[in-house]
């Protein structure tokens, strides 16, 4: 899928993560893409991201369009004409905006869920719920933490840091295809946050994951970061 590129202000992203045992995260992906492994576990989970003034670049900013949006992700691999590459697959994307649903797989890669948000944040806190047309529910409550929780797989903020940071290419399902993304932010600052309560439909389903295969671990934030979407070519399923 071929679009223009596209720029905006990520008013606010949080990352929810969560580690999933390697033989389960194989057995959802679909070729060519493979769990990027981290300490003998796969990393997934879903971005929670604010956008405004999303319009086509070298537009005034004015013009561009805001939206609550949900991703749910897996870090994957895969090999390119015989390189190892890395990045994302989004099974899901989820948005508050009408004309993202309607246009998504389309002018937008993948199919979007069109969702119902409920976001309350000031002082440090964050709420941040949407449940989906499909019936998908996700709720995370955290606060702007120092450190990064002590159990985490990461260990430390940086390690997590520059793991997500490698994952700039998304490739989402489109009918046989895999639409593919590429996220250029100018900068990249990560804060954790503690979460007092996280719930994710996905994640806690069974049938996907069996249970005691996938466990939260930890929570990020980022905010007020400039970015640029530009689409890459298709892969074929």
């Amino acid at each position: 899928m071929k679009m223009p590129v596209i720029r905006g202000v990520i008013e606010r992203r949080i990352l929810v993560n969560y580690m999933v045992d390697l033989d389960i995260a194989e057995a959802i992906l679909p070729a060519p893409f493979k769990p990027k492994a981290f300490n003998g576990k796969a990393i997934a989970g879903i971005c929670l991201i604010r956008l405004s003034h999303v319009r086509p670049k070298g537009l005034p900013a004015f013009i561009g369009m805001g939206s609550e949006n949900g991703a749910h992700r897996i870090a994957v691999e895969w090999d390119e004409n015989g390189q190892m590459r890395e990045g994302v697959y989004i099974p899901r994307r989820d948005t508050s905006s009408k004309f993202n649903a309607l246009v998504g797989g389309r002018v937008f890669p993948g199919r979007h869920y069109h969702a119902k948000f409920d976001v309350k944040e000031g002082s440090g806190n964050y709420h941040i719920a949407f449940k989906s047309s499909d019936g998908t529910v996700i709720s995370i409550d955290a606060t702007l933490a120092n450190t990064l929780k002590k159990d985490s797989i990461f260990k430390d903020l940086s390690t997590v840091s520059a793991f997500f940071k490698a994952g700039s290419t998304g490739y989402s399902p489109n009918g046989n295809n895999f639409d593919g993304l590429l996220l250029n932010t100018y900068t990249w600052d990560m804060k954790p946050l503690e979460v007092s309560n996280v719930q994710s439909s996905y994640f806690e389903n069974e049938r996907i994951f069996p249970k005691g295969s996938v466990q939260f671990d930890n929570a990020l934030l980022m905010t007020n970061i400039e970015h640029e979407w530009s689409s890459l070519p298709d892969k074929f399923s």
